[in-house]
């Protein structure tokens, strides 16, 4: 117990409840969801003709939706915290998922259905990344050992100043936890309704049951945030009353350092939207949000389409389905049953060797926070492996023409997807952690900060000069804490960008251009990932050497 007290600055309940419940289960609603989404419409609804179109609508309006519910979740929950923006969403949740099996069509009562289970959705989402912060280092004011190298007069950069911020290794474990949501809803939720049918359930009756399952699910993994994150660090005073408080930071400069965020709904937002182009850490963060969700879709959706493309291009495929990103596994599983079998497969592989690498990238990313190195590795994986695939001559990994390397291919894909996710979440929450207020951060919000931390009978100028004193003993340095939900939200918003722009632009160029265009696109994306990273650690080591200098 000290020792994970020495790593962690929240309880071991809390901990464990944000890995075993927060974590798992924002993955696993969704994966399950979309996956079972078609067998809603053909076998509840009825709908038979155009299935395709209607399953590629309803993920869009989900995303579309969670493009401004995830910023609004962040927000919310850096006034009413996270706990509660936790228990909200997953009851909405379960609240959608036994409106959705009520419904007699597509639109609008599918539609509506599953954009509340966006709403949901959403918070949880977000609070996978605002609640990091609050685990490893929640306290709104870090305490700094002394900066001063006694033998070189220089400071030393604030990566390696000390800080007890775990944020790196823990965000490891969150990947992993995320993959094992992923699995529990393939393995447990979704053979449900063949479950039922057994029993002498029609299909449609299965379907309601499994969802009545799993809405219940979701009601419990509430109720294990509402009881297992109770007083996370800095989180104490935050209740539903915040909400409606029209308290202004001026006056009471403390309300931000004691955890209560009383900034305007839309300073929160902008504040957060600034510090991603003042501080390399946050965009980078962004950036790689961007990146892993699209990465999701480019390995759960367009490898099963590409090889699906690969076996009808060759005829030897049954029928003549859709081609193209309203097509569903299931129509690749009923009309082509070897290229379903070859396309779970490779994405299997990656899935993989993305849940085994998590942890690894988390200890990895703890020992480079400076230099991003894992993050680099991993997106220069991503651009081999993604312009790799389609330029193989075939992707099957036996028979004629078939090679075990498309397997080392899918392996390098599934390193890029966990290294983007777990790297861009310990980057964010250790920027989140390391940020001082003597940086030329946005005012309207670290005024109250700033104010808050100023002892009373120090003159605006001693206050000028103090950073460049040598000091000894510790200090106390106010860090961005609460405003991690609205961080949390701004990084959520490129995540849903990349799903949205990936899935419009990939699918209309692999209709027009070329099977292999969404493959090229992602490699282009963590292109820009690689440059970010390369061009962060270039600015903060440039940055240290100039304190150097100037101390």
């Amino acid at each position: 117990m000290a020792s994970q007290r020495a790593l962690f600055t929240a309880t071991r309940t809390q901990t464990l409840t944000y890995l075993l419940a927060v974590c798992p289960f924002s993955i696993a609603f969704l994966v399950y969801i979309n996956s079972s989404i078609s067998f809603v419409v053909t076998e509840l609804i009825g709908l038979h003709d155009g299935e395709g179109d209607a399953v590629g609508t309803l993920g869009f309006a989900d995303e579309l939706l969670a493009l401004a519910a995830c910023p609004l979740w962040g927000v919310l929950s850096d006034r009413i915290g996270v706990r509660h923006v936790c228990v909200a969403g997953y009851g909405i949740i379960a609240i959608a998922l036994v409106v959705f099996v009520q419904a007699k069509n597509v639109y609008p009562q599918l539609l509506l259905g599953r954009l509340l289970f966006s709403i949901g959705g959403s918070a949880v989402s977000t609070m996978v990344t605002a609640v990091l912060p609050a685990i490893t280092g929640g306290s709104s004011e870090q305490e700094m050992p002394e900066t001063t190298n006694s033998q070189t007069g220089s400071n030393r950069d604030d990566s390696d100043s000390g800080l007890n911020t775990p944020s790196s290794r823990l965000a490891g474990f969150v990947g992993m936890c995320a993959g094992c949501g992923a699995l529990v809803s393939l393995v447990i939720f979704l053979p449900l309704p063949a479950q039922f049918q057994k029993f002498g359930l029609s299909p449609s009756e299965a379907i309601q049951c499994s969802y009545y399952i799993v809405a219940a699910v979701a009601l419990l993994v509430s109720v294990l945030c509402l009881v297992g994150l109770r007083n996370l660090p800095g989180e104490e005073e935050k209740t539903w009353n915040s909400l409606w408080s029209t308290q202004d930071e001026d006056d009471d400069p403390t309300c931000a350092v004691g955890g209560k965020s009383r900034l305007p709904y839309l300073n929160q937002f902008g504040a957060a939207i600034v510090l991603g182009f003042r501080h390399s850490d946050l965009l980078i963060g962004y950036i790689g949000g961007f990146v892993a969700r699209a990465s999701s879709v480019g390995i759960s959706l367009f490898i099963p389409l590409f090889v699906n493309h690969y076996y009808r291009a060759l005829g030897f495929c049954n029928d003549s389905h859709s081609e193209g990103p309203g097509a569903s596994a299931g129509d690749i599983k009923q009309s082509c049953p070897d290229a379903y079998k070859l396309a779970a497969i490779l994405t299997g592989v990656s899935q993989l060797v993305a849940l085994i690498a998590a942890p690894v990238f988390g200890y990895l990313s703890d020992k480079s926070r400076r230099r991003h190195l894992p993050l680099l590795f991993a997106c220069l994986a991503g651009v081999v492996g993604y312009t790799t695939f389609p330029l193989l001559p075939t992707p099957k990994f036996n028979g004629e023409g078939g090679s075990p390397r498309v397997f080392a291919v899918m392996g390098l894909i599934g390193l890029s997807q966990i290294g983007a996710i777990v790297c861009s979440l310990a980057v964010l929450s250790n920027g989140i952690l390391s940020v001082r207020l003597n940086q030329d951060l946005p005012k309207q919000a670290f005024s109250a900060e700033i104010e808050a931390s100023r002892p009373t009978d120090e003159t605006d100028e001693a206050a000028d000069r103090q950073p460049l004193l040598a000091r000894s003993g510790k200090q106390k340095q106010p860090q961005l804490s609460h405003l991690k939900g609205s961080i949390a939200g701004v990084y959520s918003l490129f995540g849903g960008a990349g799903i949205l722009l990936l899935t419009k632009l990939g699918g209309l160029l692999f209709d027009v251009l070329s099977s292999g265009a969404p493959f090229y696109i992602m490699a282009g994306f963590n292109g820009t990932l690689l440059l970010a990273g390369v061009i962060g650690g270039l600015f903060s080591r440039s940055k240290k050497i100039y304190s150097s200098e100037v101390a």
